[in-house]
């Protein structure tokens, strides 16, 4: 799958259900997907919000996703 700033997040996890776990080690602030409030967004929210709300670059948040669902394959 490729990713991109229109990707939704449900999206990611719905093609790698495991990914919900990993997302901490992106960056703290997606410890809360695991949360009640975290549910309700993670329909909603793309990769360019999860970026603007984290503080990540786009393009790092997208990096760090690609590398960690490449890890997971290894």
């Amino acid at each position: 799958m490729e990713i991109t700033k229109e990707t939704k997040l449900s999206d990611l996890i719905a093609q790698y259900p495991w990914l919900k776990e990993e997302m901490a080690k992106v960056n703290e602030k997606f410890k809360m997907l695991n949360s009640p409030v975290g549910k309700l967004m993670m329909g909603k929210a793309t990769i360019a919000e999860m970026s603007k709300r984290s503080g990540m670059e786009m393009d790092v948040l997208i990096g760090r996703l690609n590398e960690i669902i490449e890890n997971h394959y290894k």
